[in-house]
């Protein structure tokens, strides 16, 4: 005996929803996570020269350049008051000598510079305000291959106040994710 009445949709239990909504929560979160994942070893850093004190005299930036590994593709932000000090990149002899007679790689005086760190080798900076270079106004830093250029990839130091953000900085976004996704379904 067949029945005439429509056939009607019974509601779902949430035993039998729950497994669905659980694999579209975890297919969008892995759409989100890997190319999170994927940045975390490509991003370039800037970092700012000196941190809170700029490039100026009276920060020690054999310390500074010290705390921190660099990578082909971060940047180096130069940030001082123009006109009272300028970059110079220059050679290893210069830089040892502060005579910048020769040896000038490249010279930049805008007060806000912004360095690319193009390629793996050690880089010599100075400023050639009279006196700063021989008062300790210089640095050198030695820059490695990043991993996705298949060299080994430093590991990065936690930075100081006002350093740079370490390699990776957009995971604090993925434990926001991680938290919002979690407190969603359970």
């Amino acid at each position: 005996i067949q029945s005439t009445e429509p056939a009607r949709l019974l509601p779902l239990s949430s035993t039998q929803v729950m497994p669905s909504l659980l694999f579209l929560r975890d297919a969008i979160f892995a759409l989100i996570l890997l190319p999170l994942m994927a940045l975390h070893n490509v991003a370039a850093t800037d970092y700012t020269v000196g941190d809170d004190d700029g490039w100026n005299t009276g920060t020690n930036y054999l310390t500074w350049s010290e705390k921190y590994n660099f990578t082909v593709g971060d940047v180096l932000v130069f940030r001082y008051l123009a006109g009272q000090h300028d970059v110079y990149q220059v050679t290893e002899e210069t830089y040892r000598s502060c005579n910048s007679s020769s040896g000038v790689l490249r010279r930049y005086a805008s007060g806000a510079d912004r360095v690319a760190l193009e390629e793996a080798t050690t880089y010599w900076f100075i400023c050639n305000t009279s006196g700063h270079c021989l008062g300790g106004m210089k640095f050198s830093i030695s820059v490695a291959n990043s991993s996705s250029q298949g060299g080994v990839e430093a590991q990065p130091q936690a930075p100081a106040q006002g350093g740079a953000a370490p390699r990776g900085a957009p995971v604090w976004l993925l434990g926001l994710t991680m938290g919002m996704w979690g407190s969603l379904y359970y």
